[in-house]
């Protein structure tokens, strides 16, 4: 029989400060990472649980020039639609602060990865999913958290770009059709290391961290 696993008082501390170390980074520096990282970080990110043992993520190395270039016109799209928006309903200081952020790090960032989930994967045989299939996207947040916390713990920064069609995405990538587009990561070492959202640096909102969220 296995031994019981323990975390000592040490560990949990370490364990809160990476919690709150883990940014969505937007500056990265170019230096590509070492190449057994991006494999280990991959293999860390597989331990995340998943509805049904499922395992429905699916992570698209993006390094093709031409198809980088394509997401970043897309994002454009996205971002000055956004901005316009924001122009439209009269919210003219918040569109202000929102045209002078850096939303995303698709310039600089060494690697970029599309994260999709596999809407009906094999594996599991949909136990667990039946009433609920949202959570093979569910499953697949929580490999990309896992992710996050492992290259953070590596010194290795992420940045989620939201700010995307996901309509053209598959096709862009060549990926197939029914896949769901989770989400669009940046890796690589940042530019500086904050505790601090860097959305609450500049003023855009206040981040609370309220541990009172809990309904009776």
């Amino acid at each position: 029989m296995t031994d019981p696993v323990s975390f000592d008082s040490a560990f949990r501390q370490e364990l809160h400060r990476l919690l709150r170390w883990r940014r969505d980074v937007r500056h990265f520096r170019r230096e590509p990472l070492p190449v057994d990282t991006l494999p280990r970080l991959l293999a860390e990110a597989c331990l995340a649980p998943s509805v049904g043992l499922s395992e429905p993520w699916r992570f698209v190395l993006v390094d093709d020039a031409v198809r980088r270039a394509a997401i970043r016109a897309n994002f454009e799209t996205s971002n000055a639609d956004a901005l316009s928006a924001l122009q439209s309903d009269g919210k003219e200081s918040r569109a202000r602060l929102y045209a002078r952020l850096k939303l995303a790090g698709l310039d600089d960032a060494p690697v970029h990865l599309a994260v999709f989930c596999e809407p009906d994967p094999e594996q599991g045989h949909g136990l667990g999913r039946k009433t609920m299939p949202e959570t093979l996207a569910y499953s697949t947040v929580m490999a990309i958290h896992t992710f996050w916390l492992a290259a953070r713990a590596e010194g290795v920064g992420v940045g989620w770009v939201s700010i995307l069609d996901p309509e053209p995405i598959n096709a862009l990538l060549d990926v197939p059709a029914h896949w769901q587009l989770i989400g669009y990561l940046c890796v690589g070492y940042p530019v500086k290391e904050s505790e601090t959202p860097e959305l609450e640096e500049v003023g855009w909102d206040h981040a609370r961290r309220d541990a009172g969220l809990l309904h009776r």
